[in-house]
């Protein structure tokens, strides 16, 4: 065996000699040994990793998320996230698109159909809120503020029939009270104060838990900070919190629509109704990432 000089092992390396011995003082330099002061190097060692060296983090959902966006992916979780929350969601709420023109809106963006009477509203929403997921995926990693959920709002009503009616803000706080589900919400005069409350403690933990998550989506339903559109823009507050916390989103199938608006209405009596429905819906995105060999 051939043994080099810290001089020629530095010159070999293309460190300073200082690191050198530093390499081989830590043990990292394997075969190296002294001879009083002086370090016999083998001439094959191998040059050590740098301990500082950061280490290649694997993807997460958000990372892919947002890759397969920049890439226009077809048939990816992207793909699959956009046209099942996007179905779902909207009917949840009356929306009488079917899956399959959900899905063909987003694939071909174009409309498709014989001998039906489609309404127009359902259309623009359908298109709007491909636009606030990417939103979400674009932004997941944003503080949540009142500029950015108005924001979401904006995107999601612009355009539609609403959007024309003068008692009707798009982007921006109602003006006339509402109630959801026969019960009262806070007073338009009442919900920029509590709004800001509710941002303030909310966003007051540095970590979220999934439960600090479904608090504040209950705490946002309500305070129903808009004329409509409320549930949509909430559950996509939800599903962007969970992206930007690493926990696994859910999409709230429409077969749960009336577990979770009792787990809404008891949430403050019993938080299981709504946990449990929202982990049912948790189990089902993880077989879609399974599916995909998606790591969570």
């Amino acid at each position: 065996m051939r043994y080099l000089s810290v001089t020629k092992i530095a010159k070999k390396w293309n460190v300073s000699e200082r690191s050198v011995r530093n390499y081989c003082a830590q043990g990292r330099v394997s075969g190296a040994f002294l001879t009083g002061k002086t370090w016999n190097i083998p001439e094959n060692a191998e040059k050590p990793e740098r301990s500082n060296k950061k280490k290649e983090q694997p993807k997460t959902l958000l990372d892919i998320l947002q890759d397969e966006k920049k890439k226009k992916y077809s048939g990816g979780i992207y793909h699959k996230t956009q046209i099942d929350m996007t179905y779902n969601s909207n009917h949840m709420e009356g929306s009488h698109l079917t899956h399959d023109l959900t899905r063909y809106i987003f694939e071909t963006n174009t409309i498709g159909v014989e001998n039906e009477v489609l309404n127009v509203d359902d259309i623009i929403e359908t298109a709007n809120h491909f636009r606030c997921i990417d939103m979400i995926i674009d932004n997941a990693k944003l503080t949540l503020t009142e500029k950015f959920i108005k924001g979401l709002h904006l995107i999601l009503k612009n355009g539609t029939s609403d959007s024309r009616k003068d008692w009707f803000t798009v982007g921006d706080y109602k003006k006339m009270p509402n109630e959801v589900g026969g019960l009262s919400t806070a007073l338009p005069e009442e919900v920029a104060d509590k709004m800001k409350v509710l941002l303030t403690e909310y966003n007051i933990k540095k970590e979220k838990t999934f439960e600090d998550i479904l608090d504040f989506h209950v705490k946002f339903e309500r305070i129903h900070p808009f004329q409509d559109g409320n549930g949509r823009v909430g559950r996509l507050i939800m599903f962007k919190e969970c992206l930007k916390y690493n926990i696994v989103p859910f999409i709230l199938d429409d077969s749960l629509k009336m577990f979770y608006y009792r787990g809404l209405k008891e949430w403050g009596n019993e938080k299981g109704y709504l946990t449990d429905t929202c982990l049912t819906a948790q189990d089902e995105y993880k077989a879609y990432l399974d599916y995909f060999r998606i790591q969570y």
